[in-house]
């Protein structure tokens, strides 16, 4: 396993010039740890997604799927360079990949077991083998992630993990549930408590989807139900129990949970015993409200995902698609003179279906799938290159994040944002979704990282809010690069601890960077080795230069610096004001 933050600061592996250099270089807008793997995790406030300094974010990704239906990779690797792709994902400014998988696939790789055959060219990803060479053996397929994960942090990408279905096949997610006869509730909670334990440390994988559009009618037997019992098929008590899997192993993650197909109009006696029937022009109107697999939300209204202090974590996720997937009765409308729009739009599916949400500020979306054709063949009329317009701008207008469907060119009812075996990127399809990719007013591209652009035409997230950030190594300046606040300051927030953030305090830590001497430090609280008033990463600093035989600490600092209660000061004391400082714990041991 690759060593995250945590592993590194307890093992003393940082230098003294790297400690001096965070203490003097790095900005209090950006609030980093040390390796940079820790400072970008999310989560909810007011309704809106925010960063740990309480900045609002927004998440606009694609999709590429292939490590849930068989291939044991992306798609599309069987041909094109897997680095060459994922670079131009983030050349073309999307800073969230949402990346399908399975419950098979994380319990294979979590005990160990080989791998089918992986769809791999050797040739065309000599860096995928174990040789590294052209048609060499390829590697492991978790290796190969990680190898992913790695390249996705050196892009500026961010990664949402979702499981598609619970056995590997192309097919798998038409089976309405997140069990099936091979794989049961119990084995999906252990993958999901797997994962989120493996990358609990880094913070390229912000986000867990808990599984890919739950579905199905009363009439069929098997379906995803939503209420506040404990059925095995009711949807909202498995996503608690998911989201809960997930947060008890890493609290930061951003938690996605789908609606179902159907949710019963109890105003007219349904209940989840009735059947449903298509659609009003079949006869009676149904008593069951129907929508695309995954979308319906209404039960949030009066039955919400609840996990306590964790709910803060949890973003709802439906999907959504124009009439060239399937032609939905809220595409024809009764006045035949005119076609659907915006609000016809919302008054006969998206309002009561999901979008009332973000209209009335309750919970923040992500649109998980949304896309199509818009070419002449598949979309004759124009009607869904017409939707397509319509849902964007509807996202643009309410801040909605969303990941496009999808990266592949193999998606049979929508193509993808490339063709032609993977090799050649789809211009005119890019021109209808990069309007609702995340820009600036001068058309960069922004980053979910903190400190690592996206793409070519990108910029940081600390960048985008006014602040300044180190140049990469690979760029000819040597000096920070300072970028035009978008905003009206250039003060980071000040947000509570309690609240979720590590603000990181311009106050100095040595005399090297302040003139103070240590002797002046009296009082200190335990963890506050600086005397600001709160344990934060310049503490850790401290520690850590302490630890590494770079400073003295005074007989105040010692006695503060001691927050395991042994009398001795260790790694493990500055493991543990490190997990106060990025609020993974919320108190010290001894405290």
């Amino acid at each position: 396993m690759r060593k995250g933050i945590l592993g590194r600061i307890a093992g003393a592996a940082l230098s003294c010039a790297m400690l001096f250099n965070m203490a003097t270089a790095v900005p209090a807008m950006t609030a980093t740890a040390a390796d940079d793997h820790h400072d970008d995790w999310l989560h909810v406030e007011n309704g809106k997604v925010v960063d740990m300094q309480g900045n609002e974010v927004w998440m606009t990704g694609v999709n590429w799927f292939g490590y849930n239906v068989g291939s044991q990779i992306f798609d599309g690797a069987w041909s094109a360079n897997v680095h060459d792709c994922l670079k131009l994902i983030s050349d073309h400014g999307f800073n969230l990949l949402r990346v399908p998988m399975s419950t098979q696939i994380i319990l294979q790789w979590k005990n160990g077991e080989p791998d089918p055959i992986i769809k791999l060219n050797e040739y065309s990803n000599p860096e995928l083998t174990v040789e590294g060479v052209e048609g060499g053996t390829p590697k492991y397929s978790f290796d190969i992630w990680n190898q992913v994960v790695e390249w996705c942090r050196e892009e500026g990408i961010k990664i949402m993990m979702d499981i598609h279905s619970a056995t590997t096949n192309a097919a798998g997610h038409n089976y309405p549930l997140w069990y099936d006869d091979n794989y049961s509730t119990d084995q999906w909670l252990e993958a999901l408590e797997w994962f989120s334990e493996y990358y609990k440390d880094d913070d390229t994988i912000i986000a867990i989807d808990l599984k890919n559009e739950p579905h199905g009618k009363p009439e069929e037997g098997k379906f995803a139900k939503w209420d506040d019992s404990k059925d095995e098929n009711n949807w909202k008590y498995a996503a608690e129990r998911g989201a809960m899997a997930c947060l008890k192993q890493n609290p930061n993650l951003l938690i996605m949970v789908e609606g179902t197909e159907c949710y019963p109009d109890f105003a007219r006696g349904a209940d989840w015993s009735t059947p449903s029937v298509d659609y009003a022009h079949y006869g009676e109107p149904s008593k069951i409200f129907g929508a695309w697999w995954g979308a319906n939300l209404r039960g949030v209204k009066e039955h919400p995902v609840d996990i306590g202090e964790y709910t803060k974590q949890i973003v709802y996720s439906p999907h959504d698609y124009g009439p060239e997937v399937w032609a939905q009765d809220w595409f024809y409308l009764k006045d035949d003179s005119k076609t659907f729009d915006r609000e016809s739009l919302l008054k006969d599916y998206w309002y009561d279906t999901w979008a009332y949400l973000v209209e009335e500020n309750m919970y923040p979306l992500l649109m998980g799938e949304w896309g199509g054709w818009v070419d002449d063949e598949h979309d004759k009329t124009g009607e869904n290159r017409h939707w397509l317009q319509e849902i964007r701008d509807y996202m643009i207008d309410k801040h909605i994040h969303h990941t496009f469907w999808c990266f592949n060119e193999n998606s049979s009812d929508t193509g993808g944002l490339v063709y032609d075996n993977f090799g050649k990127w789809d211009d005119v399809k890019y021109e209808f979704v990069k309007p609702a990719l995340w820009q600036n007013a001068d058309g960069k591209f922004v980053s979910l990282d903190h400190t690592i652009p996206i793409g070519k035409n990108g910029i940081t997230l600390t960048e985008y809010y006014g602040g300044t950030v180190a140049p990469r190594p690979t760029e000819a300046t040597t000096q920070p690069t300072t970028v035009k606040p978008t905003e009206a300051t250039t003060q980071p927030t000040t947000v509570k601890p309690t609240e979720g953030t590590t603000q990181a305090t311009t106050a100095a830590t040595t005399q090297e960077t302040t003139g103070v001497k240590p002797t002046q430090l009296k009082n200190i609280a335990l963890g506050d080795l600086d005397d600001s008033g709160k344990v934060d990463i310049l503490d850790v600093i401290i520690i850590n230069k302490f630890l590494l035989g770079c400073t003295d600490l005074t007989s105040a600092q010692q006695a503060a610096a001691n927050v395991d209660g042994d009398k001795k000061i260790t790694a493990n004391d500055g493991l543990n004001i490190l997990k106060v400082a990025l609020e993974i714990i919320k108190t010290l041991p001894v405290a």
